[in-house]
């Protein structure tokens, strides 16, 4: 048995051309050792912790397997504070406060963890994971420069014929292709408007075609059959989020896990969660107030913005005002292990390569 397309096999230095996609808050080093041993890329999400965290988990990835390490970052152009625009959100969501019975949160609200910089490039520089990844565009030249010179392979996102060439012209050594099916934040960074966003098969045929790069197909993307599909349209390798996240390595919390378990869970992009365009569960914040408005706060304001009330609303087992990321694939299988689903998706899907064969 063998894959139709070795590009990223042979890049990447795995054994299977699947990539378990770097969730921050959602997976840790956990999930990505277990994904690695299972021959597939572990991705150890770095978009929100701190250097020595960095540290922390990169060592014990390096002690308990010899597989290549990704680390993934985000790259987002930071939106100037707007004050004015947050304290009349704040005032919009007033009834949401005197129904829980919170105190909204106080002005400024926090920025959160910055985009990719010089701390971060320095750890790279010392850590040298194999494989680097970028969400919402790529960093300055200088520092793209320096990841590439520390030995590392470059990847990132784009969600239009338009970004992955704007990556390619870039240098990157790969480029995930991410269908507006997929879950959590959009890897926009050229284009605005979620509207005019392309489904993951058409999005992985037009770059496939348009570029040198192998092309790595992400969202909705959760059995043997989109796997197969996916190479059939260009793909060189699958990302998968969602298909994750009911494993015990995740850090998937009662309340996700749950909605994600439902199989008719609706979901859709909204941008009133944390400021930027991402695909979760529908609850009944997205549907009274989204699930796009021009009025929410700016990424990363968004999210602290209701904290209080996702807090409430959590503390009383409701999902109200939380962030229940989900592609629109199928649900998730429960109970099993990412290394054991790693194993099964990849066998299943070269028994349909085996079968088109034959």
């Amino acid at each position: 048995m063998s894959w139709p397309d070795t590009r990223i096999i042979d890049l990447f230095g795995v054994e299977v051309p699947i990539v378990q996609a770097p969730m921050a808050n959602s997976t840790g080093i956990e999930m990505a050792i277990a994904v690695a041993e299972a021959g597939g890329l572990g991705s150890f999400p770095c978009a929100t912790i701190d250097p020595e965290a960095m540290r922390d988990g990169v060592g014990a990835f390096r002690a308990a397997t010899a597989k290549p390490l990704h680390m993934n970052f985000f790259c987002h152009e930071p939106e100037p504070a707007d004050p004015e625009r947050d304290r009349a959100w704040l005032a919009h969501l007033a009834p949401y406060f005197d129904e829980l019975g919170v105190v909204p949160p106080a002005l400024p609200l926090p920025t959160g963890h910055a985009p990719f910089g010089e701390t971060d490039c320095a750890v790279v520089e010392e850590l040298r994971p194999e494989i680097v990844s970028f969400h919402f565009g790529l960093p300055a030249e200088p520092l793209l420069a320096r990841v590439k010179a520390a030995g590392c392979k470059v990847t990132s996102t784009a969600t239009t014929l338009r970004e992955a060439k704007h990556l390619a012209g870039r240098g990157v050594d790969a480029i995930i292709a991410q269908g507006a099916e997929a879950g959590a934040h959009r890897g926009m960074f050229i284009e605005t408007d979620v509207f005019s966003q392309v489904g993951t098969f058409a999005l992985v045929r037009a770059i496939a075609s348009a570029v040198d790069v192998p092309v790595i197909a992400a969202g909705s993307i959760g059995d043997a059959h989109a796997i197969a599909g996916a190479f059939a349209l260009g793909a060189s390798a699958v990302q998968m989020g969602t298909a994750y996240l009911l494993c015990p390595e995740a850090y998937t919390p009662p309340l996700h896990r749950a909605a994600l378990g439902d199989p008719m869970r609706e979901t859709a992009i909204t941008n009133i969660l944390t400021g930027r365009p991402a695909r979760g569960v529908v609850n009944r914040f997205m549907r009274e107030q989204g699930p796009m408005n021009a009025a929410a706060p700016v990424f990363p304001f968004g999210r602290p913005a209701i904290a209080p009330l996702r807090a409430k609303a959590e503390a009383q087992g409701s999902g109200d005002f939380s962030p229940l990321w989900s592609g629109q694939g199928p649900a998730p299988i429960a109970g099993v292990g990412a290394k054991d689903l790693t194993n099964r998706l990849a066998g299943a899907a070269l028994g349909l390569f085996d079968e088109q064969r034959s």
